[in-house]
């Protein structure tokens, strides 16, 4: 019986070895190893034997089940490796690393809107949105522009219906706030505006970050501190800032931010008007109007705003030139970034 044990486990390995297929090879393990298979039979005998033959016979039995085990695993490892390259085109090497996909970024202006948010963000300003679409009061008469005010022609309106907008700006996200919210309060309100403006410079839907500060005792020296922080955070401490005196209708007094021009440090170039010079945001001390079209007392307290185009600040951190750029979706641009 021993020797008829060693030849079917001769023969069972012989087999397994030759195997074709994945199925092949489990018709063998059920023939040979199975609950009825043959070696399982054979070893299910051991205790018809003389007790003298059973320790060779068991042991035998043992190590031909495990041989077998053995093969079984190895040559279903190497028929799921044939099958894997014959999945592959011919002449395609399938152990070769993989191509790495390319992986997305962030657009160049989210990624200057997040730099700007977490500048204010850091001083205690909490970020606030609104619609886009506006009601008119929220977009020019709450913000000291009636109907008849010349700054409203500066605006360049898209007009929904008769008293709804595409909102010109993101300040009524600030009167949307003091309405709803009593003083004190800091925020900066990022979003999308509409012009009706195209051109190297202009686009119809810009972004915008404007900020606001209100509270007991608001002061143009906190306005000024805001802003030369900001301005040392995004571009560089060494960034000379000056302030130039100007008009909003929504603030009183006003004033245009500049920097020193980052393209020639302050020497003169065409991108500066050779003035040395770059206005980046305009700001000023609300005006008391405004204060008492939400609700506010302007006698007990006061703030301030500020507004800056994210396009605007983008291309002075970076070095680009053409506004559009940032709109014709060319990888070769976008990369860079």
């Amino acid at each position: 019986m021993l020797e008829e044990l060693k030849a079917t486990g001769q023969a069972a390995l012989e087999q397994v070895r030759a195997a074709a297929s994945e199925q092949e090879l489990e018709e063998l393990r059920v023939r040979y190893l199975g609950r009825k298979g043959l070696l399982t039979q054979m070893l299910r005998a051991t205790g018809s034997l003389p007790p003298d033959q059973r320790p060779a016979f068991g042991q035998s039995a043992n190590q031909i089940k495990k041989e077998l085990d053995q093969a079984l695993a190895e040559a279903q490892e190497r028929l799921r490796a044939q099958a894997a390259r014959a999945a592959f085109r011919p002449g395609v090497d399938a152990t070769l690393p993989g191509v790495q996909p390319r992986r997305g970024h962030l657009h160049p202006i989210t990624q200057t809107e997040r730099l700007i948010l977490a500048v204010f963000t850091r001083m205690g300003f909490a970020v606030v949105e609104s619609p886009e679409v506006e009601l008119d009061w929220y977009c020019f008469e709450a913000l000291n522009m009636p109907p008849d005010h010349p700054a409203r022609d500066m605006q360049d309106t898209f007009y929904v219906q008769e008293g709804v907008v595409l909102r010109t700006h993101t300040s009524p996200v600030q009167v949307r706030t003091m309405e709803s919210t009593p003083p004190p309060l800091r925020i900066v309100c990022p979003g999308k505006a509409f012009r009706r403006d195209s051109d190297a410079t202009h686009t119809p839907m810009f972004h915008q970050v404007e900020g606001l500060m209100v509270g007991p005792d608001v002061s143009f020296a906190h306005l000024k501190g805001v802003l030369i922080s900001f301005v040392h955070q995004v571009f560089s401490p060494q960034v000379p800032v000056r302030f130039r005196p100007s008009f909003f209708p929504f603030t009183e007094p006003s004033a245009e931010v500049d920097i020193g021009c980052v393209v020639c440090g302050g020497d003169g170039c065409r991108v500066c008007s050779h003035t040395g010079w770059l206005e980046i945001l305009g700001s000023g001390m609300v005006d008391p109007n405004v204060f008492i079209n939400v609700g506010y007392d302007p006698d007990q307290v006061t703030g301030f705003a500020f507004g800056m185009g994210i396009e605007r600040i983008a291309m002075l951190k970076w070095g680009i030139d053409d506004l559009r750029m940032f709109y014709d979706n060319d990888l070769r641009f976008l990369r860079q970034f």
